[in-house]
């Protein structure tokens, strides 16, 4: 069975919680704020812990000894997350809420280019290929929005999402935060169209990075990466509330049988 096919079983199963609405959708929506905000930026090097995170997040309490910028980091990033989530009805993916979610992710760090394109060039460390130059960044932004307007219903949701965060990375627009405001950008692109969020642990950065890479020349496995992400948060939420897996099909077995 294929895996997106696996990810429509378990969303049949998620369905049936709707209407995602008051107490049970603030409940989801908190659920992976922290979350998000603490793999994110793990992902990046930031040294909170999640139950810092946690604590800052929902007490306000800072840990001693952390760096003021991890911090600021985490605060910033659950504002951006905020924002993300009051889109989830609007089905928007466009500059405005590219620009804004930076901008809030970032106020804080480097106020000269939060929610600004950089001009500057930028060298992605490990990577073997360039990113758009300063100049051609407006051009590649509208050409991006253009992509996902006229391609979003010729593709499933979780494909469309993971290819909307692999092509905005490979613009890469900001001086920093681009990988932050490509999982939020992603994860938008799935709340919008009633997925949860897929999350990334740190634990599978090395994956994460490995495909990225490898899907300048071919994206299948980052696709799969991100719908294995998916399925594992329906996953979640269906444990959480206490809702039986749904009956997959039976894979075929013997030795004639193709790996996929």
């Amino acid at each position: 069975m294929e895996l997106l096919e696996k990810v429509q079983c378990f969303q049949h199963e998620i369905n049936s919680l709707r209407p995602l609405e008051g107490d049970l959708l603030s409940q989801i929506k908190d659920y992976y704020r922290v979350g998000l905000t603490w793999t994110s930026n793990a992902l990046e090097g930031n040294s909170l812990t999640e139950s810092e995170t946690k604590v800052l997040l929902e007490d306000g309490l800072t840990v001693g000894g952390r760096p003021l910028r991890d911090v600021f980091e985490a605060v910033d990033h659950a504002k951006a997350y905020d924002y993300m989530f009051s889109l989830m009805q609007s089905r928007r993916i466009d500059e405005q809420a590219v620009l804004r979610m930076h901008e809030l992710f970032y106020q804080n760090i480097d106020p000269k280019y939060a929610g600004r394109y950089r001009d500057t060039r930028v060298i992605i460390t490990g990577s073997r290929y360039p990113t758009t130059a300063p100049e051609k960044l407006d051009g590649e932004m509208k050409r991006l929005f253009e992509w996902a307007e006229k391609e979003r219903e010729n593709l499933h949701p979780v494909e469309f999402a993971a290819q909307l965060h692999k092509r905005f990375v490979f613009i890469h627009p900001f001086i920093d935060g681009n990988g932050r405001v490509a999982r939020l950008l992603m994860n938008m692109a799935l709340i919008q169209d009633g997925y949860l969020p897929a999350v990334i642990p740190p634990i599978l950065r090395m994956d994460y990075i490995s495909l990225l890479e490898r899907a300048h020349r071919e994206d299948h496995d980052f696709v799969e990466f991100i719908a294995e992400r998916e399925l594992e948060s329906q996953k979640e939420i269906l444990r959480l509330f206490e809702i039986p897996f749904p009956k997959l099909p039976e894979e075929p077995t013997g030795p004639d049988m193709k790996l996929r």
